[in-house]
């Protein structure tokens, strides 16, 4: 019996381990998942500081009509010393700190200038346009791992004065293309050859996840060469055969790394494309065999290696997210094979999502993946469904 998706996944999931972690400067750390809570070394702002240009005054004496002397000037970067007295305006600009004594901002708009001093035309309520210290955040709070960094958080952390950051390290992975039909891009290939390109793909979408791929020369279909193939993926933490999973004569690698030490965990699961996928360890490190076939490959990657990096950088893993749309067109039933569709979604005028799945799946058509922007999920023997019926779908990247 064929081990169902959701099986399969939770399997994989169970042979990784968190990779190390290492410290780096913050200046590289898009991208990256902390591993160690960060802690801010100050707080944010500071000080009190002005949110508008205009003039710190004293509420008390800031009532319409009233005239006030301008003592000075308070700009970002450059605080007033003197306190703020009876009478008195500081001319502040936005992000200043706020002088002592001033416990409101007159904005530039409600003052009248004249001769060294102001004319309010309308008043300001007590602490109106001030932020106060710590506002933002105070010393001390903590930026939570993990977590995948973003710009956005690397612009806090910045703010929080923190320069260095503790992270996972980029889980290596190894990728073995094997067959003796393959030859490498930019070379021409004989007249029963092809070009691999599953290697490529997975690369792409692996360093996009936050690992770091290793793509390993071809492996023929001989002993000797698959073995050797093993070589440059030692010091992987995760080693991925494309191609040779199949049941049939030319399908070694199985039997070779068997042979080598790999210990299968599983092999075949009930899904459409990818059915002869294999897991297992091997040396202590995790070994997924996928499919030959392009498409396959592809959709394996996102199915399973995806979460399995994201488990291996200590994150929370588990099936992709999906969204929910509405089928464009009708679908005929399903087989007992659980089938990710190549399918585009697309915002319709009435607000709606709708799915569209590409008429041919064949396994091996890399331009109908390429044009896809989402993977369509029918179940096992789903019957079939008509326009309008609901579908749930990975968005791809």
């Amino acid at each position: 019996m064929l081990l169902p998706v959701a099986d399969a996944l939770a399997r994989v999931l169970r042979l990784v381990e968190p990779v190390g972690t290492e410290e780096i400067p913050l200046a590289e750390a898009t991208g990256r998942v902390l591993a160690a809570d960060a802690v801010a070394a100050r707080s944010q702002p500071p000080f009190p500081a002005s949110a508008m240009d205009g003039y710190a005054v004293r509420a008390a004496d800031a009532g319409v009509g009233a005239r006030l002397i301008v003592t000075g000037e308070a700009a970002a970067g450059n605080g007033h010393g003197d306190h703020v007295g009876p009478g008195e305006a500081v001319r502040i600009f936005t992000g200043a700190p706020v002088p002592e004594g001033a416990d409101t901002i007159l904005i530039q708009e409600n003052a009248i200038g004249e001769n060294g001093t102001i004319e309010v035309a309308q008043a300001p309520a007590p602490w109106e346009h001030i932020r106060p210290a710590g506002m933002d955040f105070a010393e001390g709070f903590r930026l939570a791992a993990p977590r995948r960094l973003s710009g956005r958080e690397c612009a806090l952390l910045a703010a929080m004065n923190v320069a260095r950051l503790t992270v996972r390290c980029r889980p290596m992975v190894a990728l073995i293309p094997t067959g003796n039909e393959l030859v490498e891009p930019g070379q021409t290939p004989g007249p029963n050859q092809i070009v691999s390109s599953n290697d490529i793909g997975l690369a792409a979408m692996l360093a996009a996840a936050g690992a770091k791929p290793k793509r390993c020369p071809i492996a023929r279909d001989s002993h000797d060469s698959l073995l050797a193939a093993l070589e440059p993926a030692r010091g992987a933490d995760f080693i991925v055969t494309l191609g040779g999973a199949s049941v049939g004569d030319h399908d070694l690698v199985a039997q070779v790394f068997g042979e080598a030490g790999l210990e299968t965990d599983f092999y075949k699961i009930a899904m459409r494309p990818g059915k002869p996928l294999m897991a297992g360890k091997f040396g202590g490190k995790v070994m997924l065999g996928l499919p030959g076939n392009p498409v396959s490959a592809m959709v394996c990657g996102e199915v399973f290696l995806k979460p399995a990096i994201d488990a291996a950088l200590g994150l929370p893993a588990g099936p992709r997210t999906t969204r929910a749309a509405f089928l464009s067109h009708d679908l005929g039933p399903n087989g007992p094979r659980e089938h990710y569709m190549r399918a585009n979604l697309s915002l319709a005028a009435d607000g709606l999502m709708r799915c569209e799945v590409a008429e041919n799946q064949d396994s091996s058509l890399v331009a109908t993946l390429a044009r896809a922007n989402a993977l369509a999920i029918r179940p096992p023997d789903a019957p079939a469904a008509t326009a309008g019926n609901a579908i749930d779908c990975i968005p791809l990247d």
